[in-house]
């Protein structure tokens, strides 16, 4: 899956937060989306995601078999934000199985190996409202790169995760997203250190 992005722009009121983005984004390849906070990173995600409108431009999302349409794109892709909500009603388990009646997972897991990867075996049946933010945050991180998706969305990953939980982000990514499109929001280095290309958010700046 390619993402091709011509002319993009997204404004707030009267106020241009990025305009004139010309790029594509290819298959297998991994980019990180760069800037300060409040510089527009996440809004840039959310625009190539479909979530979010640009406000001038064209946005086209491409397969082997030709353009898809932006409403079909979801089906393509996996998101881990800290602004994502979870299902607190649901324990550690029961929001597995029911995230993946959506999505395939990926080749060789399941959900018991899934528990196994977050290091939560004993939190399995625990209701993710008594979860903490660690827990949370390593939950959406191996939910969306455990998807068998071509392209993979992370803003800020390693949000609440202590160094342990870095190494673990780190080993997840080593793992699971070679092969797909994969685009970091993030203004930390060990976030994206790995990624192939920079995409600085101030270059695109009124």
């Amino acid at each position: 899956m390619d993402i091709l992005l011509e002319n993009i722009g997204r404004r707030f009121n009267r106020e241009w937060i990025f305009k004139a983005i010309n790029y594509r984004f290819l298959q297998g390849n991994s980019y990180a989306v760069l800037g300060p906070n409040g510089s527009g990173k996440s809004t840039l995600l959310q625009v190539l995601l479909g979530s979010l409108s640009s406000s001038e431009g064209k946005l086209s999302y491409w397969s082997e078999k030709g353009e898809v349409d932006v409403n079909d794109f979801f089906l393509s892709t996996s998101l881990a934000a800290p602004y994502q909500e979870l299902i607190e009603d649901f324990t550690l388990r029961e929001l597995i199985d029911f995230h993946f009646s959506f999505k395939r997972m990926e080749d060789g897991m399941n959900t018991r190996l899934l528990i196994e990867l977050l290091e939560l075996e004993r939190a399995a049946d625990k209701e993710l409202r008594y979860f903490s933010s660690g827990m949370r945050q390593r939950t959406k991180l191996a939910l969306a790169c455990c998807a068998q998706t071509p392209t993979l969305f992370l803003d800020e990953p390693t949000t609440n995760l202590d160094v342990n939980g870095v190494t673990w982000y780190l080993n997840l990514i080593e793992r699971f997203a070679k092969n797909k499109l994969l685009i970091i929001g993030s203004n930390q280095e060990h976030e994206y250190s790995f990624c192939q290309h920079r995409i600085q958010i101030e270059h695109y700046k009124s």
